[in-house]
């Protein structure tokens, strides 16, 4: 063989005895504190500071921070003021999305360049299945060279036979980090780690694991899906069996459905003025039809989410015979269904949302409109 092969060995695709299919071989792409690495191209003083993006108001939270910050405490979706406390020398920059998003596009469409079977997960990561690809470690290694070169994003990679082992083995590979892990290794490596490691094991379960005493992957390998099913429920026994041993064999899909569009915000105060709302609420309307404008999407489906001041969240939504990104439109459904609702207390977060997608209607159409009896179609949507 000419030419010094990879630093890791290749992993073999032969058909393992039984299997019936090649060995999967799949990697999950992260870019390394993205916003923050998108902020330093155009401000390369910054380089080696610690940096925080993120909302200025008094309720902003983390939207991501530099390696520099993150020393010091600061993570992604911490509220602003305690970031500030951990790292009051840190340099606060507010997002630009419209930018984040030009970058995104630029490093995945030099991804999909290389690969054929790629899924954007988020604007920053996305998986790889390398099954069929010849080489693909070197293949990879390529691939993050040339994105660092063209674009200045640096991709942390993760590959394993699956995308559960490839996602965790990526994240504890970052910054710059490259790794490849089979599926036992992955037992035997993150059996010290949380099981909030895991995709899929949010913080309510995690507190029911811990009242089991499991708090570790490891803790809950040794325990059987019958003890699982019993303590938790039917369903998440053999779920949580299967995550803490890292059998996974969901697809990674070359296209992934765009099912709903939505916009919100969150008040620097809390609005009780029911005129402050409904304005707000409409200008959350005119941005989230454009969005649809510009994706080319209308939908059937029309909700509001609202967020009351002692956190309980309210989500309605009305359901129209035809698609509709109409401003107008979506301004007077969400008016109707805030209005329903007859708030008395203050309002911490509002937002909107488009669902149940469908063709576009036709610019000189009527605007679709609901029956004068919509309050029989209300139901809860999930935001």
């Amino acid at each position: 063989m000419r030419g010094t092969p990879p630093a890791d060995p290749e992993p073999q695709t032969a058909h393992p005895a039984g299997s019936g299919g090649p060995r999967r071989v799949v990697a999950h792409l992260d870019i390394d504190a993205f916003y923050a690495s998108a902020e330093l191209l155009r401000r390369p003083d910054l380089k080696g500071k610690p940096l925080i993006v993120g909302g200025l108001g008094p309720r902003s939270v983390v939207t991501t921070a530099s390696y520099e910050a993150r020393a010091y405490g600061v993570d992604s979706a911490m509220p602003m003021a305690r970031a500030r406390a951990l790292c009051p020398h840190a340099v606060v920059l507010p997002p630009d999305m419209s930018r984040y998003r030009d970058i995104s596009t630029r490093v995945w469409t030099l991804v999909r360049e290389r690969f054929s079977v790629v899924q954007q997960a988020g604007i920053d990561e996305a998986y790889v299945d390398l099954t069929d690809v010849d080489k693909p470690l070197s293949q990879l290694r390529a691939m993050v060279a040339a994105v660092e070169e063209q674009t200045g994003m640096v991709i942390s990679v993760g590959v394993g036979p699956s995308r559960l082992v490839a996602k965790t083995t990526s994240g504890a590979a970052k910054p710059r980090g490259f790794a490849v892990l089979s599926r036992e290794q992955a037992c035997a490596q993150f059996a010290g780690e949380s099981v909030r490691k895991l995709q899929g094991i949010g913080p309510r379960t995690a507190e029911r694991l811990a009242e089991l005493g499991i708090l570790t992957i490891g803790q809950l390998q040794t325990r059987s899906v019958d003890e699982l099913t019993a303590a938790i429920g039917t369903g998440s026994g053999p779920r949580l069996h299967a995550l803490s041993h890292f059998l996974d064999a969901s697809a990674v899909q070359v296209s992934r459905e765009v099912k709903s569009c939505s916009r919100e915000t969150t008040f620097p105060q809390d609005v009780a003025d029911p005129s402050q709302l409904a304005r707000a609420l409409g200008e959350l309307a005119g941005r989230l039809c454009d969005d649809l404008e510009r994706k080319d999407l209308a939908g059937r489906t029309v909700g509001i989410k609202v967020r009351l001041a002692d956190w309980t969240t309210i989500t309605r939504a009305t359901t129209l015979p035809h698609p509709t990104r109409d401003p107008a439109t979506v301004r007077q459904l969400v008016a109707e269904l805030l209005e329903r609702e007859s708030l008395t207390a203050p309002v911490r977060l509002l937002g909107v949302r488009s669902a149940a997608f469908g063709e576009a209607p036709r610019r000189h159409a009527e605007p679709s409109r609901p029956p004068r009896d919509a309050s029989q179609l209300v139901l809860p949507l999930a935001f």
